[in-house]
């Protein structure tokens, strides 16, 4: 019987274990790695090499996204499924366009987890019919690239443009045009607009 196998990544020391314990009852399955963040996550995956990589979304540091397009830039033939508490569209969205080949909720059951990860090990995606079907009529428009999701999370944060720039390092000018494209891609008037937006799509989390 051919061994599937896997790296668990998830800051959680409980949830690891727990799917650790749940995965390993099934023979054809072994766990070869945790992780509990997204940047050690990439270093043990050339490790490891896994079948698949089953990654969390809300990560310490860089997301899930973030992490799995670090995993795929060193392995474009990584199978990444996406295994998060929530369902925001933007970070379905995200962990696609960061390579991911699959995303489910927590809240699935055990059943629908061991065929979502069989199903990425082997090579297909795998989104639940509900979330497929809302995505088929999501107009997201233009993705929000990295450098405007830290723009925005300052924006939300009140930040002024000019405490942008010097934050980030890059000239006030450069922060009206991120700004301008930002508003432009949420439909936004105005920083308010866009900052209420991109917490609802997930762009920016509430601390």
């Amino acid at each position: 019987m051919p061994i599937t196998t896997i790296m668990i990544v998830d800051d959680h020391f409980v949830v690891r274990n727990g799917l650790v314990t749940s995965l390993e009852i099934e023979p054809d399955l072994k766990v070869v790695a945790t992780a509990d963040d997204g940047e050690s996550a990439a270093e043990l995956y050339m490790k490891h090499q896994p079948g698949v990589v089953l990654m969390d979304m809300q990560l310490p540091g860089i997301g899930g996204a973030e992490a799995s397009a670090l995993i795929r830039a060193k392995d474009p033939e990584a199978n990444i499924l996406i295994f998060s508490t929530f369902a925001r569209d933007e970070e379905i969205v995200a962990s696609f366009e960061a390579g991911a080949s699959g995303y489910l909720q927590k809240s699935a059951s055990r059943e629908e987890l061991l065929e979502a990860l069989k199903l990425v090990a082997a090579g297909h995606r795998y989104l639940p019919a509900d979330l497929a079907q809302r995505l088929t009529h999501l107009q997201l428009g233009p993705s929000i690239t990295p450098r405007e999701r830290e723009i925005i999370a300052l924006v939300a944060k009140g930040s002024a443009n000019k405490e942008i720039a010097a934050e980030l390092g890059i000239s006030e000018d450069t922060v009206k045009q991120h700004v301008s494209r930002i508003l432009q891609k949420l439909g936004a008037k105005d920083r308010a607009q866009a900052t209420a937006e991109a917490i609802r799509r997930g762009i920016v989390k509430l601390e």
